[in-house]
């Protein structure tokens, strides 16, 4: 046990004990203490602690999910049955929202194809098991339920908002802390107090299927992001208020930079990467919130899984970091220390090495920890450490307001995917859509064109990505340019290809569609192109072909970036003939597309643009919004080039013997359909002190004829450190909307952790030196100017 923990343990004994030895003063106002509203939280959770048995604390660390069936008739809550199978209560139900553990429930893990519960049963059963929870177990603990809600919860009716590498690529901090605050309202509303989100890995590996969970590649960028998502979700307090969730910040850590770009595989990171480029966001978010609860990662570092290594949840984590919240497993990874990395020999000794390093709580289903009553009865667990787990569990539950307001809103149905909430869905998708090329083909103008094919495998689909559930609508590119163009222009439709046979996502095999099938599809699409004045055309990828590989017989990971099946094939035969093509491209993974990106008259990076992205889309190829998201990645040209981001160390890219050593698209890049001109960067002073600061002021003017928004972009390279440094790391940015001719001077503060290194004795510390200041719109159109550190 670290120091940290050790001293928590200690003050939460000693007050159990003060506690237990005098009842009258725990009894507070003619009451258990623990019931008392108005006391400090520290002390209604000691109370509470203090008369609890080993059943019942071991019951507040674990959950329910495939178990849920112990508890219910069909879809039912049964009291009879969850007081016979859990006589001691339980603290924690997994995913109210889907059938798992029913009759003909899914098996799928996560939920995803599972017949979900209508929003009414969902709330009908979170109101039963609280009732029985309060009313008729001995302590009357409520039960903390959790969802899913990556960009929106994962439950029918629920809004979907763009996935989130689309969110991060905004760069608008207000624009995610908007989004985060609707879906923390939709999750509340429905009697669910913690939602498993926001994901700050960097990733850099697009192989990978969850990069599209991702804030992107960068640190900063990530952290930014993060913070304004836990606020969003939580709130500024960390009492959470009636419409907010308490937030879990995943995944930690090295998840985003797997071996081979396989999920789950081995982190082979030093503890300088992880300290430089893996850390910095989970860091900004402990240290800039109240974050509450933290998921460990599936992967090993260094040889050791991240549900069992002390160093990183309780040295690092609660020791530098001074996090107070819960750590929480991910789904089924306390037994993974057993079935995948073999580092514990059963479920027991799993238990064990996960609770010592500081797992409070095993999720979905705690089948480790349920057998921690007899471990600590037999000696082999020390009776202080579930002690810790279940205090930190409990305090979630009381942070939540769960012992005073446990219940469902009556008005959940209003909330769910309402105008307010359709509204911001649609501004969030065009916020978050990135225009990569255009030869002056958009923005098209409505009537233009008599006759418009919308074309392709993603055209008359809405993808809305992984954790994903049914909206109340959706729109795709087909309606939304239907739409656009009634009463103004014929739209007529090919399919083009299918890239898969299936469109169920949560399929464990995943077929690619028959060729020769496709190939007639291309033929047909070709004839309605050639009878058309432009095409639009959507291609990209599916829900099965980039997505999370959760098992050997469900993979969602690859080795090719490039578009699969016969999509290539589809996008040359309609640019031979003559048409104009704008490429829509709607997908999770970077657009790593060299033979579109070059042949396209247009092409438009959608990502998945939520249940709004049709409508969306049609506003920027149609000139109603003009595009201004950039890149939060860099895009590779080849499979071969990964891992690449842009602030790589200056011995990296020397170059290849046949190929471009440059990426398709840099980190940070986006075009406009108006021009930007930036001035130099100015800073307050040329020199500073190691803990000084400085302001770097950029001007920033629309040079055409639309207004616009450009992202101005601060960049820093040491120059000459004692340990290798990246060209340049983002610093700084701020998205700015300005009317044609208007100028603005942007002012960004860079403060001491702005150019902060590790040593070489492993110290965070500033060094004196060079350092070069650059601004611009993207990574690469960067002017400079130095400040010296003395």
């Amino acid at each position: 046990m670290s120091g940290f923990a050790r001293r928590q343990a200690l003050g939460l004994l000693a007050s159990t004990s003060l506690l237990a030895a005098a009842p009258a003063i725990a009894k507070g106002k003619g009451g258990p203490l623990y019931k008392d509203a108005a006391a400090p939280i520290d002390l209604r959770v000691r109370d509470l602690l203090a008369r609890m048995t080993l059943e019942e604390k071991v019951g507040q660390i674990i959950a329910l999910w495939a178990t849920k069936a112990e508890v219910m008739d069909d879809l039912t809550f049964s009291p009879a049955k969850a007081s016979k199978a859990y006589p001691d209560g339980f603290g924690q139900i997994t995913r109210p929202s889907d059938r798992r553990g029913a009759p003909n429930g899914s098996t799928q893990a996560g939920g995803v194809g599972a017949r979900w519960r209508t929003p009414a049963e969902t709330v009908a059963f979170i109101t039963a098991v609280q009732k029985w929870a309060m009313e008729e177990t001995r302590l009357g603990i409520p039960v903390l339920f959790h969802e899913e809600s990556l960009h929106g919860l994962m439950a029918t009716e629920a809004t979907m908002f763009p996935m989130a590498i689309g969110l991060a690529g905004s760069f608008d901090r207000q624009l995610m802390e908007d989004v985060q605050s609707v879906i923390a309202r939709e999750v509340r509303a429905r009697g669910v107090h913690l939602a498993l989100s926001p994901v700050v890995d960097i990733a850099r590996d697009p192989r990978w299927g969850r990069i599209e969970e991702t804030f992107g590649e960068d640190p900063y960028l990530c952290g930014e992001m993060g913070v304004a998502a836990v606020r969003g979700l939580q709130g500024g307090s960390r009492q959470i208020g009636p419409d907010k969730v308490m937030a879990t910040l995943k995944h930690m850590t090295g998840h985003g930079q797997p071996q081979s770009g396989e999920n789950i595989a081995p982190a082979p990171i030093s503890e300088r990467e992880l300290r430089e480029n893996f850390f910095p966001p989970f860091r900004e978010v402990v240290k800039r919130t109240g974050i509450a609860a933290v998921m460990p990662s599936y992967n090993e570092i260094d040889g050791v899984p991240s549900h069992q290594n002390r160093w990183l949840l309780n040295d690092i984590l609660r020791g530098e970091w001074h996090f107070d919240g819960a750590v929480v497993s991910d789904y089924g990874a306390v037994h993974e220390l057993d079935t995948i990395h073999h580092v514990q020999p059963d479920p027991e000794a799993a238990a064990r090495a996960a609770l010592r390093a500081g797992v409070d709580c095993e999720l979905p289903d705690g089948q480790a920890y349920r057998t921690l009553v007899e471990q600590v009865r037999a000696g082999k667990v020390p009776l202080e450490a579930v002690d810790l787990a279940c205090t930190r569990m409990l305090t979630l539950k009381f942070r939540a307001g769960l012992f005073e307001n446990p219940w469902p809103r009556k008005d959940h149905e209003r909330l769910a995917g309402n105008a307010e909430a359709r509204a911001l869905a649609l501004k969030a998708a065009q916020r978050s859509i990135v225009l990569l090329g255009n030869d002056g083909t958009l923005p098209l103008t409505p009537g233009a064109h008599k006759r418009v094919a919308v074309i392709g495998p993603n055209a008359a689909i809405a993808r809305l990505g992984g954790y994903s559930s049914v909206p109340r609508q959706t729109v795709s590119l087909l309606e939304g340019v239907q739409a656009k163009l009634k009463g103004k222009a014929e739209v007529v439709h090919a399919q083009g290809v299918f890239i898969t046979r299936s469109e169920d996502r949560s399929a464990d095999e995943v077929l690619l569609a028959d060729p020769a099938d496709n190939r007639a599809l291309i033929a047909q699409a070709v004839e309605v192109a050639k009878a058309a004045d432009i095409v639009l055309l959507a291609i990209g990828d599916t829900e099965q072909t980039s997505r999370e590989g959760f098992a050997k017989n469900h993979l969602g990971d690859r080795t090719s970036l490039d578009l699969l099946g016969e999509q290539n094939e589809l996008f040359a035969a309609l640019k031979a003939t003559g048409k104009p093509v704008v490429v829509c491209a709607i997908n999770g993974r970077p657009p790593s597309y060299p033979t579109v990106a070059e042949g396209a008259n247009a092409l438009l990076e959608c990502w998945y643009p939520g249940q709004e992205g049709g409508t969306a889309m049609a506003d920027i190829l149609f000139g109603d919004v003009n595009p201004g998201a950039k890149l939060p990645v860099t895009v590779a040209r080849d499979a071969g080039q990964i891992p690449i981001f842009y602030n790589r160390k200056p011995s990296a890219r020397r170059g290849y013997v046949f190929e471009d050593i440059s990426p398709l698209f840099p980190f940070g890049f986006g075009l406009s359909y108006t021009r930007f001109e930036f001035g130099p960067p100015r800073l307050s002073s040329p020199r500073i002190g190691t803990g000084g600061e400085v302001t770097v002021e950029v001007d920033v003017r629309n040079m055409g004829q639309r207004p616009g928004d450009e992202v101005v972009q601060l960049y820093v390279r040491d120059r000459t450190a004692s340990v290798t440094r990246p060209i340049k790391e983002l610093k700084g940015f701020e998205r700015v909307t300005l009317a044609p001719g208007e100028s603005r001077t942007v002012r960004m503060t860079l403060k001491p952790a702005a150019f902060a290194l590790w040593n070489l004795e492993m110290e965070e510390v500033v060094e004196p030196g060079l350092f070069d200041i650059m601004t611009g719109p993207d990574s690469e159109n960067l002017q400079k100017t130095t400040l010296e550190i003395i």
